[in-house]
């Protein structure tokens, strides 16, 4: 398992991936939050640990970028302020949990296996509402970020050519991201013919 550090006090960068290395996990390490976030785009991570008070980005805006880039992988904070809106404000960002510094190693790794048992649940289920449904996590992953990547609208037609994957299997992908409003269909009316569906990353 790969677990990525953000905080900007090398001590504590020390401690965690000390902790890390004790419960036989890969500490990716950085010391702000924009390298985190760097960081995160690189490596396939499987928990964040970010703390509050960083320079350059704090903990609260590396949690919303992490977010914006995925959406399932749990988050911890580390954090010496004990208010609760400072929790709330997290939370509303995308953290999955806190921890409290002076950081406990026993405590640390039992919240770090208990969320990545519940991701790997949540995944699992996930998966089996794709098979249901007709269409894979893959496949999925293949439309959305070619939408992701498109500054135009793009007809079905021309995903399928780009992405490799049969229509009734775009299709269903197109259904399933515009069911979570992740995606939009325009209809544009052509001079001739039938209106042409179009589908735009939101």
């Amino acid at each position: 398992m790969k677990v990525l550090i953000i905080d900007d006090d090398e001590s504590v960068r020390y401690m965690l991936n000390e902790i890390c290395d004790f419960a036989g996990w890969k500490a990716i390490v950085c010391s702000n939050g924009k390298e985190g976030v760097a960081q995160f785009l690189e490596k396939e991570v499987d928990v964040v640990l970010v703390d509050f008070h960083m320079p350059e980005m704090d903990g609260l805006k590396t949690v919303d970028e992490i977010r914006m880039l995925n959406e399932e992988v749990p988050i911890l904070v580390l954090t010496v302020d004990e208010r609760q809106e400072i929790a709330d404000c997290f939370l509303d960002k995308g953290a999955t949990d806190f921890a409290l510094k002076p950081i406990k190693a026993p405590d640390l790794i039992s919240r770090i296996k208990l969320h990545r048992r519940l991701f790997e649940a949540t995944m699992k289920k996930k998966d089996e509402v794709f098979v249901t449904k007709g269409m894979s996590q893959t496949s999925l992953s293949h439309v959305l970020e070619f939408l992701q990547s498109c500054s135009q609208p793009c007809a079905i037609d021309e995903i399928i050519q780009e992405v490799g994957l049969a229509y009734p299997t775009v299709y269903r992908c197109l259904v399933h991201l515009i069911e979570k409003e992740k995606v939009q269909k325009i209809v544009s009316y052509q001079k001739m013919g039938r209106p042409k569906h179009l589908y735009q990353w939101i």
